[in-house]
């Protein structure tokens, strides 16, 4: 006789692992989500620390040539003959 030490104490082995696991997800999930490790968008985050998926009906290679004419890297002229080359231009 085993005097109550038989398979009930492999179900409460069980349930205290399960536990374990659980707790552990669960603080997990909350540093991720309070951490900062969970984004709303598409992969890492760019140069200025944004992320999201890409502008509608724009390109990358549209928004290096908006920062370049925002810096004053382009003039008016070379940045609409570029968005010509690009097939998004006037």
């Amino acid at each position: 006789m085993m005097w109550g030490y038989g398979q009930g104490m492999v179900w409460i082995w069980l349930w205290a692992l399960l536990l374990l696991i659980g707790i552990a997800l669960l603080v997990l999930l909350a540093v991720r989500v309070f951490g900062g490790g969970v984004r709303n968008g598409y992969g890492p985050p760019g140069p200025q620390g944004q992320s999201g998926p890409p502008r509608a009906g724009g390109s990358r290679a549209r928004e290096i040539l908006d920062e370049r004419f925002a810096r004053g890297e382009l003039t008016a002229d070379q940045y609409r003959e570029q968005l010509k080359v690009l097939g998004e231009g006037p």
